[in-house]
């Protein structure tokens, strides 16, 4: 499986949902809402933090909840945030694209977790996991621009990458 092709349309739904946040006023990206992780914000950072955190592990390095680089201390505002998750991508493309074998065993304690906790995943596994997880709060996130009037829709991988020919 070619988890790097898959990230790549994540980038570009990533991008349009930007794009539609952008286009709103900045409270829409502070806004409490009763879904996700309680607002847009929260949201973003919480995914972009756990894709941090899977390069981690994907790549052998651990870390405590003090190193993770995206928190709302360091980035309350959209913009900067925006700019550390660009300078994420090509690390995260990196470590998909050079996964190795998708059967091959992973263990570590996640620290972030309350208590710690032993993980056991394949790297297979812990890819699909970064690629769904950000599907899923990406959908809470559409749903809370939706709230707030965007129509956020069609971020399908069938609408933007697949190849469309009319008959």
């Amino acid at each position: 499986m070619d988890f790097a092709h898959f990230f790549d349309y994540l980038v570009l739904a990533r991008g349009k949902l930007i794009t539609w946040l952008r286009a709103e006023p900045p409270a829409v990206y502070t806004r409490p809402f009763p879904i996700g992780l309680g607002s847009i914000r929260a949201t973003l950072l919480h995914v972009a933090a756990a894709e941090w955190g899977y390069v981690q592990r994907l790549t052998g390095k651990d870390y405590g909840p003090a190193d993770v680089p995206f928190t709302l201390e360091r980035y309350p505002e959209l913009e900067p945030f925006v700019a550390a998750w660009d300078q994420q991508r090509p690390l995260t493309r990196a470590a998909l694209a050079s996964l190795g074998d998708p059967a091959r065993p992973l263990e570590y304690v996640s620290r972030t977790s309350v208590p710690p906790v032993r993980i056991r995943v394949t790297a297979g596994g812990l890819a699909g996991q970064l690629l769904f997880h950000e599907v899923h709060h990406r959908s809470q996130v559409m749903s809370m621009l939706r709230q707030a009037g965007v129509p956020a829709e069609n971020l399908d991988y069938s609408i933007l990458v697949a190849e469309r020919t009319p008959l």
